[in-house]
């Protein structure tokens, strides 16, 4: 009898610990992309995980202890080149307990989180290795080519376009700055953006590869610079490239995108602004909601102002952002007017969304969609280089037509302005709410008289996207 309650007893046992293993969440894949600063691993998940990670010393490694999960992905795929990681050890501690062990070449400080599933992925844990520079290192940065395993489809390739120095042209006189464009190609990483029919093209590879001409294009004028935001395959936080920009010292951000909308036929290329009032159209709403979530996509969570002087920075905030969009609908309307001449617009003028990338209060900053990436035909166009090239010579000739017209103080290009060895133009002001005619007049130095002739208008009363065109005289007494 007591035999037979032991073997009941240690039948029982191997049952339960079988379910636990049934039960057990499986690592599917695993995905690794190198960034300028730091290495993200992405461990795909049949369920929810609970997880530590930890650090070991001579030699450097990094322990990710998995609970309740089980090894189906194969590790020695991954490509590790340009990499702190030179292996990827694994042992089953138990059924149902997970170690895996990063052999490492140079210090790290780990970072990791769990993301719950949306329309792209399921479960995931993101593991993301920040270099520390050992002293006297160069700071150079270096991008991988991302590398891609287990389940998620390879991205097809794209022309590709390499990264460009600035042109040498002849030095700048009088030590006047460059004006610096800073390009931001959306999506990257594990965030592939919208797909083309098919899955068969990423718009994160579109975006680099127009971005990359665009910045060709702008560095052989003189007297301008432009910048990548993301030189490689992965991921940025939508809040960090703006600040990438801004470190980099912007006069302008623009950021490349080819999306996609729930209808195939959609087309036509669009340029926004902010709008802290809401999308334009629905076309604007969708597509703000669905840029604004590649943030979750990457794991970085939100940035919020929750802390005792929410409110002052709030107000702050949209002072600044107030004295930018004017630029930026100007801007936009330019580079959106040269594209007309080489692809059908989604609509003639600029739009206005809540795009979390257009966020930035004291640079001008405008969204361009190249195109949908879900309408065949413009899938196809997108892919094409000669294609690329185009739209990257009409947002360069928009750009360059607003800051010639606008030059900023100190700029080579307001020099040339102002010792008249080019045409000043028109200077445009696009309204904004909350706008009136004689707060325009102030900020130009103009009179209002002047204002209300150079516009033919027979009153002050204006309205929100009206262009206004600026008069080249001094400030009179106003009437």
């Amino acid at each position: 009898m007591r035999m037979r309650a032991l073997f009941g007893g240690v039948g029982l046992l191997l049952a339960a610990l079988a379910v636990d293993v049934l039960a057990a969440t499986e690592v599917r894949s695993v995905r690794l992309w190198r960034a300028p600063d730091n290495t993200r691993l992405v461990f795909d998940l049949s369920g929810p995980v609970q997880h530590s990670v930890f650090t070991l010393a001579a030699p450097n490694r990094i322990v990710i202890d998995v609970n309740g999960a089980t090894l189906a992905a194969r590790l020695d795929q991954l490509s590790l080149s340009n990499t702190p990681i030179t292996s990827v050890r694994s042992a089953q501690r138990s059924p149902t307990d997970l170690r895996l062990v990063l052999d490492l070449s140079a210090t790290v400080s780990p970072k990791s989180f769990t993301l719950a599933p949306n329309q792209q992925y399921g479960h995931r844990l993101v593991v993301d290795l920040f270099d520390e520079e050992a002293p006297g290192a160069s700071s150079a940065p270096a991008a991988a080519p991302a590398t891609n395993t287990g389940n998620v489809a390879q991205a097809p390739a794209v022309p590709a376009v390499p990264a460009v120095a600035p042109s040498k042209l002849p030095p700048i006189p009088g030590g006047k700055r460059e004006i610096v464009v800073a390009i931001d190609a959306g999506h990257g990483g594990e965030d592939p953006g919208a797909l083309g029919p098919g899955k068969k093209l990423f718009e994160k590879n579109v975006t680099l590869a127009i971005s990359k001409e665009l910045q060709r294009q702008i560095n052989a004028e003189k007297g301008f610079r432009a910048e990548l935001v993301r030189t490689g395959d992965y991921f940025i936080p939508l809040r960090r490239r703006t600040e990438i920009a801004r470190k980099k010292g912007a006069d302008l951000f623009v950021s490349i995108h080819a999306d996609a909308a729930p209808r195939a036929a959609a087309f036509g290329a669009s340029v926004f602004a902010l709008s802290d009032r809401g999308a334009t159209s629905e076309t604007a709403r969708w597509l703000a909601d669905s840029e604004n979530q590649s943030d979750l996509i990457g794991g970085a969570g939100n940035v919020s102002l929750d802390d005792k002087d929410r409110m002052l920075a709030g107000v702050l905030l949209d002072l600044s952002m107030t004295a930018s969009l004017s630029s930026s609908l100007n801007v936009g309307q330019k580079v959106l007017s040269n594209m007309g001449s080489i692809t059908p617009l989604h609509k003639r003028r600029v739009e206005q969304a809540g795009f979390m990338v257009l966020k930035s209060p004291d640079i001008p900053s405008i969204l361009v969609e190249t195109g949908f990436i879900s309408n065949p035909n413009e899938a196809r166009k997108l892919s094409s280089h000669s294609h690329q090239q185009a739209l990257a010579r009409s947002i360069t000739t928009g750009v360059k037509q607003f800051f010639q017209q606008n030059p900023p103080p100190g700029t080579y290009v307001a020099w040339l302005r102002d010792t008249g060895k080019i045409a000043p133009g028109p200077r445009e002001h696009v309204v904004t709410s909350g706008e009136s005619l004689a707060l325009i007049a102030q900020r130009y130095q103009v009179s209002l008289s002047a204002l209300r002739s150079a516009n033919s208008l027979r009153s002050d009363v204006i309205k929100v996207g009206q262009t206004l065109s600026i008069p080249a005289t001094a400030l009179a007494a106003q009437p």
